[in-house]
C-alpha cells in the first residue's frame, strides 16, 4: 500500500501542476466569492450524534487501486439522492480520477441535487487543492496522517478554516493519530485498514479510542457492514460512520444504507 500510496501522491503533484496552469489560486478565489450553499459538515454529524442516532457519512466511489471497479453502473447524482432517502447525515465523493474513477465534477453535480453537505475526499497535499476544494463547492476536506507532515497538515487546516470549510483528518494507528490530535478539528477519522497488510478490523478503532479526547468526534471507517457493526460501535459509544463498498456494490444504495440503520 505504501508504494501505492507514493505512487498517487506523485500522480497528484503532477495534476496539480498542470491545474494551476489552467487555472490560477487567484482565479479560484474569485469563483469562491460566488460560493453562497455552505452546509456544515461536522454540524450535522454533531446533530445527530447529540440525538443518540448514527450518522453515517455515505460513500460515493465507482473504484478503488485495491478492489479496481466497485460499482459498474455508476450515477453520482442518483447514488446521492439514494442516500439522502436512505438516512444518510453527510456524503463523501471521491474525486481522485486516475486511481477511483473519481472526478471533481461530481461534487457539484450531487450538491444541486440533495441537500446533505459533501466532503471531497482525495489526496490532499497542497493550498491549491484546498482552495479548489471550495470553488468546487466542498463543505468538507480530508486529511490524510500517511500523506502529510504535522506541519502540512497544520498549513491546509487552515486554510480550510478560513474558508469555512471543515476538515476530517485520518489515521491507521497509534502514532498517525498522535499527530491527527494536534489539529483544531473536531473530526477523527480512524480507518481500521491496515495499510502495510490490507487486513480490516473494527479492533482498531477500539483499541485507539483511549487516546480521543471526549469533546472530539471518532469516524470509524472500514470494516462497517451489518447491524452488528453498528451496534459494536454504539457499545464504544461510537456513532460516526463512514461507509462506501458496502453501498457501492448494492442495486439501491440507499437501500442498503437504510437497513444498516434499522434500530440504529
Amino acid at each position: 500500500m505504501s508504494n501505492i500510496l507514493d505512487n498517487i501522491l506523485a500522480t497528484k503533484k503532477l495534476e496539480i501542476a498542470s491545474s494551476r496552469q489552467k487555472k490560477s489560486i487567484a482565479n479560484l478565489e474569485d469563483e469562491i466569492t460566488s460560493i453562497e450553499d455552505e452546509r456544515g459538515f461536522i454540524a450535522a454529524i454533531s446533530k445527530k450524534i447529540e440525538a443518540n442516532h448514527s450518522a453515517v457519512i455515505a460513500e460515493i466511489k465507482k473504484a478503488s487501486p485495491s478492489k479496481g471497479v466497485i460499482r459498474e453502473d455508476f450515477n453520482p447524482v442518483q447514488i446521492a439522492k439514494s442516500y439522502e432517502q436512505g438516512g444518510a447525515t453527510c456524503l463523501s465523493v471521491l474525486t481522485d480520477k486516475d486511481y477511483f474513477q473519481g472526478s471533481t465534477d461530481y461534487i457539484q453535480m450531487v450538491k444541486n441535487h440533495c441537500t446533505l453537505p459533501v466532503l471531497r475526499k482525495d489526496f490532499m497535499i497542497d493550498p491549491y487543492q484546498i482552495y479548489e476544494s471550495k470553488a468546487l463547492g466542498s463543505d468538507c476536506i480530508l486529511l490524510i496522517v500517511a500523506a502529510l507532515e504535522l506541519a502540512q497538515m497544520q498549513e491546509l487546516e487552515a486554510i480550510a478554516n478560513e474558508l469555512s470549510m471543515d476538515v476530517l483528518v485520518e489515521s491507521h494507528d497509534a502514532y498517525e493519530l498522535e499527530k491527527a490530535l494536534q489539529l483544531k478539528t473536531k473530526l477523527i477519522g480512524i480507518n481500521n485498514r491496515n495499510l502495510k497488510t490490507f487486513d480490516v478490523t473494527l479492533q482498531t478503532t477500539i483499541d485507539l479510542l483511549k487516546e480521543i479526547p471526549p469533546d472530539k468526534i471518532t469516524v470509524t471507517e472500514s470494516g462497517i457492514f451489518t447491524r452488528e457493526h453498528i451496534r459494536l460501535m454504539h457499545e464504544h459509544n461510537i456513532y460516526s460512520f463512514l461507509v462506501g463498498e458496502a453501498f457501492m456494490r448494492d442495486d439501491d444504495p440507499g437501500e442498503s444504507l437504510k437497513r444498516l440503520l434499522e434500530n440504529g
